[in-house]
């Protein structure tokens, strides 16, 4: 059979197709709706820039939903990075039972998230809660927290349980990472009567960086982007605790139909995240090694 130029291009071409239809399209289609009001019914009406001028205006809810989300970002990153490194460097060890602990720390991430959320959201009720039944039987705490109603745990509660549901993702990644180090590294440590500790700081984690940077870009995006989370556990309530923006934006496009203003906050929460992802980048060659 001839060899025919366009063959390659036919066995891409679905792959191309999705990409535009479902990524690059939406994206230009937001661009323009942001400059528009639109609430579904009707023609969009062009406004210019007063999307945004609502958005950025004195006493706007959209501060207080950014500090959320920046707040939310600031629990989850460190978090997610830390419990991962954690797990990885454990189930790194050369155990019987080590693949049974992978794949445990690793089943919530291919659990539905609404599960996940739903399941975390009964842990946490006030009156049949275990947690608070811990609280009442072993503690004798006789007026535990109402968790999920109370404006200083919401947010946090939500960040520590998207951290228990991504962070066998994460910890998959730092596993590759620790095994790709050579071990003649680690046994010329041993032979200088370098401990664990030594180990670990002086050669294990500088190899570590650039697995680091990689899971710390792609953590602040997977924090941005949050919604399924806060959509079983607490609507963004109470009041707006726990609202962030992806949640803002699912509300202004598909509760009160406001289109052309959730794609002014959806650029917004675009360039909120290319500035941080850019500014990674910048300082990566101040502490990121990719050389032995």
């Amino acid at each position: 059979m001839k060899y025919k130029w366009y063959i390659p291009f036919l066995f891409i071409l679905p792959a191309v197709l999705g990409l535009f239809a479902f990524r690059i399209w939406p994206i230009l289609t937001s661009f323009v709706m942001a400059f528009t009001n639109w609430s579904a019914f009707g023609s969009p009406n062009f406004v210019g820039l007063e999307n945004f001028e609502y958005l950025f205006e004195e006493g706007s809810e959209f501060y207080e939903i950014l500090k959320n989300t920046l707040l939310y970002s600031i629990i989850f990153v460190p978090g997610v990075m830390a419990s991962a490194l954690g797990l990885a460097l454990l189930v790194n060890q050369k155990l019987k039972s080590v693949a049974f602990f992978r794949v445990l720390f690793f089943t919530p991430v291919i659990t539905s998230t609404v599960a996940i959320g739903i399941v975390w959201k009964w842990i946490f009720a006030t009156d049949v809660g275990a947690i608070n039944f811990i609280l009442r039987s072993v503690f004798q705490v006789s007026d535990p927290p109402s968790w999920m109603n109370e404006r200083s745990y919401a947010l946090l509660i939500v960040a520590f349980v998207y951290i228990f549901k991504r962070v066998g993702y994460y910890m998959i990644i730092y596993l590759a990472g620790l095994q790709d180090i050579p071990g003649n590294f680690k046994e010329a440590a041993a032979i200088d009567g370098a401990n664990r500790w030594q180990t670990f700081r002086r050669i294990v984690f500088p190899l570590l960086t650039p697995t680091t940077f990689f899971i710390l870009i792609i953590a602040i995006i997977d924090s941005f982007k949050n919604f399924e989370i806060i959509y079983a556990m607490t609507k963004g309530g109470p009041g707006l605790a726990s609202t962030t923006l992806s949640y803002y934006i699912y509300q202004n496009a598909f509760l009160v139909f406001q289109l052309g203003y959730a794609s002014a906050i959806s650029l917004t929460l675009l360039l909120v995240v290319g500035i941080i992802t850019a500014l990674n980048f910048y300082y990566k060659d101040r502490w990121v090694q990719y050389k032995y």
